[in-house]
Formats: C-alpha cells, structure tokens, sequence
C-alpha cells in the first residue's frame, strides 16, 4: 500500500509519526513539499518517505490519500487536481463536507472524513471518522481508537470538542507558570502539571463509562481545597463559557 498526503502540518506529521511505529504494512509514504522543514525532517526520521514538488504526483502515486491542508487551500486545490475511482480519499479538513469533497474531488471514489489530533503520533486517542469505512476503520485502530459515525451531521459535534485542544494546553500553561512565578523551576512545574492531569484524564478513562459527575464528586471533600477550586470556576462561568465556546465553534462548522 502506498499513502500520499497533500500537506505536511503537524496532524500530517503526527498521523506519519503513528503509521511508522504501527504495524499498519505500507510500502512508500509520498508527502508535500510545501512544509519543507517538516517534510525534510519527516525524511530524515524515516526511511519510506518521499519529498514530492507536486500534488499531483502524490495522488498518482498514491492508493490513498490525505487531505490534510486548511480549509482555504482545500477549497483552491481539490478541484484541480485527479484522483482515481479506485483510491481511499481521507479528509482531515476541518469545515469541507463530504458532499462538497465529492463535487471537488468528481470520480465515484471512497471518501472519509477523519479527525486525528496529535496524540495519535504516540499511537493514543479517539479518531472519529464519516462515514463507516471498515479499511479506514482498521487503519486508524492501530495507530489509535476509532470511532465510526453514520450521520456527518452528528460528526460535527466532535470537530467541535476538537477545537479545544489548545484551549486545554493553555490550562497547563497557565498552572505551570504559576508555579514557575513562585520559585519552582519549569521543568519540575511542567513535568509535575502535566503528570498530574495526566493521572487525571487515566481515571476518567477508566471511569468513562459511568457518569463523569461521579468523579465531580468524589474528588471533592466538603469545604476542601477541589470543592473551593469547583465553586469559585463555576461562579466565573468558566464552565459555561465552555458551552458556548463549543457551540460558536458549531455554527462555524455548519
């Protein structure tokens, strides 16, 4: 098998990283250009990756393909370029929908929208993918949890919680530089933030099938420290800001 993909930003680098420590079989991986300092160093890490000037020439190459640019240059590019009826098309694009894709893309291939976050680099977390694909579905099981949805209405709603990632990296950040400001070195601050949420997210794991208001409430003692913490977050409207903060990203995607 022979992957292409038509970008080289940090997903694509990271869904590369994934596939090059899995077991998944692929005989060449054909990338873009147009990240020189990700595409070189991609390269130089591992052994089956090929520098490609063109697009066309990775689609040619190529059994499947990842779209894998932003939204503006999807809506450039795709239209111009030929793809085969024979090929997998897996779109990483955030607001192209597949009815959309199908029009750029005009040949009766399989296309699949996918959403990888960096994490998959490391062969963990959630890929939710539309529609139901058994390949794709099995691809992205070994390099990380797949997660098939039927109605591509409904996979919005989980590009939306995907628009959070770095919202979540600011909390670590902002925990961190506090206490780097009062004399703890950085790498301890660091190292100790991100180990505890860590911790944090593996119980919730564990405990992901049961109402997470459960954990809510088990990790508080009353009038302790996390009770403290939870009401003055709550009075702010932190928690409800969250809300609407998804649901403006929301009416973006739709």
């Amino acid at each position: 098998m022979k992957l292409g993909f038509i970008g080289t930003g940090k997903i694509s680098s990271s869904v590369i990283t994934g596939i090059c420590g899995s077991s998944i079989k692929y005989n060449k991986i054909f990338i873009s250009s147009r990240n020189s300092a990700n595409a070189k160093k991609l390269k130089s890490k591992f052994k089956k990756i090929y520098i490609e000037k063109n697009n066309q020439n990775i689609i040619d190459k190529s059994n499947w393909v990842f779209l894998a640019v932003t939204p503006k240059v999807g809506e450039r590019i795709i239209k111009q370029l030929n793809f085969r009826s024979n090929q997998i098309i897996i779109s990483f694009i955030s607001t192209i929908t597949i009815p959309n894709l199908k029009r750029m893309i005009k040949v009766k291939a399989q296309i699949v929208r996918a959403i990888p976050l960096p994490p998959i680099s490391l062969k963990k977390g959630p890929v939710p993918i539309c529609p139901p694909n058994k390949k794709v579905k099995n691809f992205f099981n070994k390099i990380g949890s797949t997660v098939e949805i039927k109605n591509e209405k409904l996979s919005i709603n989980f590009w939306s919680t995907s628009g959070m990632m770095a919202a979540y990296y600011e909390i670590l950040r902002t925990m961190s530089e506090w206490l780097v400001i009062r004399g703890i070195k950085r790498v301890d601050a660091q190292k100790y933030i991100t180990s505890l949420f860590l911790a944090l997210s593996e119980d919730a794991v564990v405990n992901s099938k049961k109402n997470l208001k459960n954990l809510v409430k088990e990790s508080q003692t009353p009038k302790g420290l996390n009770e403290q913490g939870l009401k003055e977050m709550s009075k702010k409207g932190i928690y409800k800001n969250i809300i609407k903060t998804l649901n403006t990203i929301y009416k973006r995607l739709n």
